[in-house]
């Protein structure tokens, strides 16, 4: 083995005198610094290993922990030469959450190419130049490679760097090498549950071994170390019946499994388990554990039948009566409430062959309400006894029996009440000739009473009849005729005539029923044929004048049809200007036997017999409307427009409804004339609600005072500013009527003194009542003085400056509450 010793630059031949056929026994220089100690150290470990030299595998099984730079080759006559080769750096194994100091040394990188010149060394990858950063770095000298800080394997488990080896002018001299860091694990974390309560589920009465549900817990540690090994165990269980031990959980899997049998839901619905999970392999003294909570739920099982709570049930039910409860039948089942389990099913297994009882369930409490779907007869059957079951919607446990208490027995008794009679048979239907004369005996139509235990007295009496034709003893039920039967009435259906009776006891209160009696009404010849259609229409030329006519007979077959046609004798122009001719059994055609015949309306006597038993023959009266025809045969006077709807006296309550119309009209029109020249009539007198006089006028508006008017003030002046010729205390109104000149009222100075006022007021009061012209209601005008200092004058005469020219039709234009005065005012003295 040759060993370099870089601080004394010599090499030392290692010979091991024991193989003197090893050449060399490892094909690599070790690089040291203070001999050869790595050398030796492989020495010891050949030695130790007891390893044959010559075996190939030798170099695997002998770790390479040097850091090779360069190789020894061996020369063919056995002497070493020195090879170039890559450089190599093994796997670094750090331990995580190191408490070293930092930064601690990791490894020291060399390149055998520093000999000669400096060279800089550098790191790069995740941990060093890339997040996370500055984890690693390395001594750019002395190639040391150091961590900064404490490593955490469940963050990073390793890191991948690159070595670099360059000169002082940044070229590279070795190709960068990989440096592999591994983080070891340590037990760090512990085991975490992934749920904290776990709930699961098994059947009651499962067998031992049943699996119940899986728990997981998870170890952030190195699973491949028992770091991150995780053991369960369960801890404790609650509650502990009927044993301790009733699940047991796969130490490795977390599989819960039943134990031991007994699982009862009626005893037990639910267990408590609280679980371990340990790593370590589950070793209690190194391991890290953790806890948690699994719920398991004992699902029920159909294993207890239901079972009535009595031997025997009693129940009630009146005669006749359909869909009413008759009795309520309770059970009890320890099965979990409403499940398939636990709701019944009660089926009558006996005691009820027609199907007269059903019994339904209450979902809420699973009771069974008995009902009755038919009707009972208290006369037929008093009491009823039956067998009930009661049953699971779900089947049976297998070995589970249904047990005495599931069968029960129901008496249910029959209540009598006060039926109705009943008519039989009904209803009833009788065959009869019509034309049966008043008071003829019919028939009897009586009903019974179904209560044979009550003895009661029926009477009758008649409900419907519409032809008001028949009568029935009110005793005994015997019906008569109180008029003649027809069966021509409008009253038969299909030769049917019905009546409704009634039929009721005298009990308290009573009972009734009503029957009802069909009549069949056979035909006899009692109606006598006559013509149809009564009224036909030809013209009053030869051709065409021929008219088919039939005859109609309220009788049937064979008192009907054939018919005998025949023209009356008299009037004696009939048989001169009428002709029939028979076509068949039915109909037979008249035509005019003259040239020509004038327009008008003809009544034409025909003699219709029938072919009853004992025929009938009636003169029937053809109305024939003979009129001028266009040449299609069609009228064209007005006696068609007649015959079409309108006779005269619907043509004369036209024109009468047309007049009074047209009166209506005009009364109408004279009543507006005269009310428009009573309303201008009034127009010239004042209506007192629009007098402005005496009167307060409220306009709801509120402005800035004079100056936010648009006003003419220079119309207020002030008395003293006035022409004294034109001075006047008011203006004449329209509505007044002038009878004297204008009166002069007296005058005030334009600054009165205080003891001047009640001369003034003396003044103008007798000069008012001396004024012919004022009305009655201005006979006190009163005044106040403003004074000179207002911008809008005196109020106290309304006056204009000139002396008739003034034009108050201004006034109008201030708006509608101005108007009446504008009205007033305007047009000057006119």
């Amino acid at each position: 083995l040759l060993c370099f010793c870089e601080t004394q630059r010599v090499h030392f031949q290692i010979y091991i005198a024991h193989l003197p056929k090893i050449t060399v026994v490892n094909q690599s220089v070790c690089i040291c610094e203070t001999g050869c100690v790595y050398a030796l150290c492989q020495l010891s470990l050949l030695l130790s290993l007891q390893i044959n030299p010559s075996d190939a595998t030798l170099a695997e099984q002998v770790p390479e922990i040097l850091i090779p730079w360069g190789s020894i080759a061996s020369k063919g006559d056995g002497t070493l030469r020195r090879v170039k080769r890559d450089w190599v750096i093994p796997p670094i194994n750090v331990p995580e959450n190191s408490r070293g100091q930092f930064p601690e040394d990791l490894v020291r990188i060399r390149s055998d190419r520093d000999k000669n010149r400096m060279l800089r060394y550098s790191v790069t990858g995740p941990g060093a130049d890339q997040p996370p950063t500055g984890i690693f770095i390395i001594n750019s000298i002395s190639g040391q490679l150091s961590v900064t800080k404490p490593l955490d394997r469940e963050h990073i488990s390793n890191f991948h760097l690159r070595a670099h080896a360059v000169d002082m002018n940044g070229n590279q001299v070795e190709n960068p090498i990989d440096v592999i860091i591994n983080v070891i694990d340590q037990n760090d974390n512990r085991p975490e549950f992934l749920h904290n309560v776990f709930n699961g589920s098994v059947p009651e009465g499962s067998k031992p071994g049943t699996f119940v549900m899986t728990v997981t817990a998870v170890d952030k540690d190195d699973p491949k170390t028992a770091n991150g090994m995780v053991r369960y165990k369960i801890l404790s269980q609650s509650p502990m019946s009927p044993s301790s031990s009733m699940f047991t959980i796969n130490n490795r899997t977390g599989d819960i499994i039943t134990m031991a049998a007994g699982l009862d839901r009626e005893k037990v619905p639910q267990y408590t388990l609280i679980l371990q999970a340990t790593d370590m392999e589950g070793n209690p003294m190194y391991g890290l554990s953790n806890t948690a909570t699994a719920v398991i739920r004992i699902t029920d099982v159909n294993d207890n039948p239901p079972e009535f709570t009595a031997d025997r049930f009693f129940g009630e039910v009146h005669e006749n009566r359909v869909n009413v409860i008759v009795a309520n039948l309770t059970v009890t089942d320890k099965d979990q409430p409403h499940t398939q389990a636990w709701s019944t099913i009660y089926r009558i297994i006996s005691g009820d062959p027609t199907g007269r009882f059903a019994i339904s369930t209450d979902p809420a409490s699973n009771e069974g309400w008995l009902t009755i779907v038919k009707p009972v007869d208290f006369e037929q059957s008093r009491s009823f006894t039956l067998n009930v079951q009661a049953e699971n919607e779900a089947p049976l446990a297998p070995g589970i029996q249904l047990s005495r208490q599931s069968t029960t027995v129901v008496s249910v008794h029959v209540l009598d009440v006060n039926e109705s009679p009943e008519f039989s048979p009904n209803p009833k239907s009788i065959k009869l000739e019509e034309g049966l004369p008043a008071g003829t005996h019919l028939t009897t139509f009586t009903a019974q009473d179904p209560d044979r235990f009550m003895r009661q007295t029926i009477r009758y009496s008649k409900v419907s009849d519409p032809a008001n034709w028949l009568k029935i003893d009110s005793v005994k039920g015997e019906i008569s005729t109180t008029a003649v039967l027809d069966r021509e009435s409008p009253f038969l259906r299909n030769d049917y005539y019905n009546a409704t009776f009634i039929a009721f006891d005298d009990a308290n209160p009573p009972a009734s029923g009503t029957g009802t009696l069909q009549i069949f009404l056979m035909d006899i010849n009692d109606n006598a044929p006559h013509v149809f259609p009564p009224e036909v229409e030809m013209c009053e030329t030869p051709d065409p004048n021929a008219i088919n006519i039939t005859a109609s007979d309220s009788d049937l077959r064979p008192n009907a049809g054939p018919f005998a046609f025949e023209l009356a004798n008299r009037p004696q122009d009939v048989r001169h200007n009428w002709t029939l001719s028979r076509l068949s059994g039915e109909h037979v055609q008249l035509r005019l036997k003259i040239g020509a015949l004038a327009s008008g309306i003809y009544q034409v006597p025909i003699m219709i017999t029938d072919s009853g038993h004992l025929p009938m023959s009636k003169k029937s009266f053809l109305k024939v409307k003979v009129c001028p025809c266009d040449h299609h045969g069609d009228c064209v006077d007005m006696e068609r427009i007649m015959a079409m709807g309108l006779g005269t006296g619907a043509i004369i309550g036209i024109l009468l409804c047309i007049i009074l119309l047209l009166v209506l009209v005009l009364l109408s029109v004279m009543w507006m004339k005269r009310r428009d020249k009573e309303r201008q009539a009034k127009q010239l007198l004042i209506d007192p609600e629009d007098d402005v006089r005496d009167n307060i006028l409220k306009y709801d508006e509120e402005g800035g005072g004079e100056e936010d008017q648009d006003y003419d003030l220079s119309q207020l002046q002030q008395p003293d500013a006035l022409e004294a010729e034109c001075i006047k205390v008011g203006i004449r109104r329209l509505d007044e009527r002038p009878l004297h000149h204008d009166h002069q009222y007296p005058l005030r100075s334009a600054a009165p003194h205080p003891g001047d006022i009640g001369d003034f007021i003396h003044e103008g009061m007798q000069a008012a009542d001396n004024d012919p012209t004022a009305p009655p209601y201005d006979s006190l005008l009163v005044f106040d003085y403003e004074g000179s200092g207002s911008s809008a004058g005196s109020l106290s005469s309304l006056h204009s400056s000139s002396c008739g020219d003034q034009d108050y039709d201004y006034l109008g234009d201030w708006g509608p509450r101005f108007r009446k005065l504008a009205d007033l005012y305007g047009g000057g003295h006119d």
